[in-house]
């Protein structure tokens, strides 16, 4: 059997072309040539955690390749360490986890079958303490843990794969800016039944808030913050008629009941003093420069929250030097993160900044040394690894920046964008072949199996 990267890479192809024919029944036509793996038995009760993986792991590239998904790598790092902080304290059996980020300023988390948790970016504006944040992530993974998906397709004698499809097809659906587009197959209504199907049950709700209360208190946050964020949401529902509601309240209806049930439980944990968390609150100024109109606007945001002595300053200062960067004024950048960044501080966040201000003063071999003294502390950092490949693919050293993401591609392998940066690296490096492969793996991770088929013809 011929173990070439080629070879690997077809094999991985057929293995999930299966999720564009869960999506589009029609689709199957196109890869009939494609041997398609078996999901496993569904004969037993509850499908097995092995089914429930290969269907989840399907399902995400149908959802990549719907959903304009967010690329930031330090984003993504700080939200993947406090996922599994939480599911380590959760009774979880298979705790491989994979996160994807809905670049989507809605009120939004879920979790599918087989692993996967998902945030829309907004949901870190609404949630406004790290605790909150993970109070939602907690519940999520009571959801997984109970395995409350399978429980309900079981009752619902729905275990047909296709049928399974369809029902995930609808959280596309829910995230996707615009919900026809490249969906137009699912008419209204079956939108309508899929998006009641979701719904969990009542006795579901109660088990997760249980279950993620638990687990948000063993990870050492305050339990008191799942009621804060209920509460939230609660305030947040009446800006909405009834079938307007933000996905996540229509999918987890809330009561007063079930937040009042939420703060009795709290007080059945020992009381739990929480600080603010600065690096969560870094990552929410990320995501408010992101969704600003312009660098221009946010500089006026940032602006405005240290000239009113906002209590957070530290991170509006920082907020304030990206938003400067993004708009060329780096000698005001530079002021302003010397505030909060003193060179040599182990801070990733600002280690970061520091360098995307010498790129952008032209000086990409100033950052790229930096980075890599960075990396040196923190080998294998998934943000300073992405930022480093860019910095030295800058500075005209595509070859080194294509050695170090093949090695990073092997402790990473299910990173879309660090195989689309890696494309591009060895394109510049000359490796026309690599470059094909290294998209082909990009378009499998995105469920876009034509494309990626078709990457794998211009290898050979």
């Amino acid at each position: 059997m011929s173990h070439s990267p080629l070879a690997t890479l077809k094999r991985r192809l057929a293995a999930v072309a299966l999720s564009v024919c869960m999506a589009n029944p029609a689709a199957a036509a196109n890869h009939e040539d494609l041997k398609l793996p078996n999901l496993g038995s569904t004969s037993t009760s509850l499908f097995s955690s092995q089914y429930e993986r290969n269907l989840g792991r399907a399902w995400l590239g149908m959802y990549r390749s719907q959903v304009n998904t967010l690329n930031d790598p330090l984003l993504y790092g700080y939200l993947e360490d406090l996922l599994y902080k939480l599911v380590t304290h959760s009774d979880l059996d298979d705790r491989r986890i994979e996160l994807v980020i809905a670049d989507n300023p809605a009120m939004n988390a879920f979790a599918v079958p087989g692993g996967v948790v998902g945030v829309h970016s907004g949901l870190l504006l609404y949630a406004q303490t790290e605790g909150e944040f993970a109070s939602v992530l907690a519940h999520e993974i009571g959801h997984l843990s109970q395995r409350h998906f399978s429980r309900r397709m079981q009752q619902q004698k729905a275990n047909q794969p296709f049928t399974l499809a369809a029902l995930l097809a609808s959280l596309v659906l829910m995230a996707a800016t615009n919900a026809q587009a490249g969906m137009a197959a699912i008419s209204a209504t079956q939108a309508a039944a899929q998006d009641a199907a979701l719904r969990y049950s009542r006795a579901n709700e109660i088990e997760a808030d249980r279950v993620g209360m638990q687990i948000l208190a063993k990870a050492g946050f305050d339990p008191n913050a799942t009621a804060k964020m209920f509460e939230r949401m609660m305030a947040s529902t009446r800006l909405y008629s009834e079938n307007r509601l933000p996905e996540f309240l229509r999918t987890h209806p809330l009561s007063e009941t079930r937040v009042a049930d939420a703060r009795l439980r709290a007080t059945r944990y020992p009381p739990v003093i929480q600080t603010i968390s600065l690096d969560y609150q870094l990552m929410r100024t990320r995501v408010r420069l992101h969704q600003a109109s312009s660098p221009q606007q946010a500089i006026k945001l940032f602006t405005a929250e240290l000239d009113n002595k906002a209590v957070l300053q530290e991170a509006a200062r920082y907020g304030l030097a990206l938003a400067l960067t993004k708009a060329g004024q780096t000698e005001r950048a530079r002021k302003e993160l010397s505030h909060i960044y003193t060179p040599g501080d182990q801070k990733v966040a600002y280690i970061l900044a520091d360098a995307a201000i010498d790129s952008a003063e032209q000086r990409p071999d100033i950052a790229a040394k930096k980075l890599a003294t960075a990396l040196k502390q923190s080998p294998n950092n998934h943000p300073l690894t992405m930022a480093y490949a860019e910095a030295l693919l800058y500075d005209g050293k595509p070859d080194q920046a294509e050695q170090l993401l093949l090695k990073h591609s092997r402790i990473r392998p299910n990173a879309p964008w660090l195989w689309y940066l890696l494309a591009e690296v060895q394109g510049l490096a000359g490796n026309i072949t690599g470059l094909h492969q290294a998209r082909a793996e990009f378009f499998i991770l995105r469920g876009n199996l034509d494309q990626a088929e078709a990457q794998l013809g211009y290898a050979l």
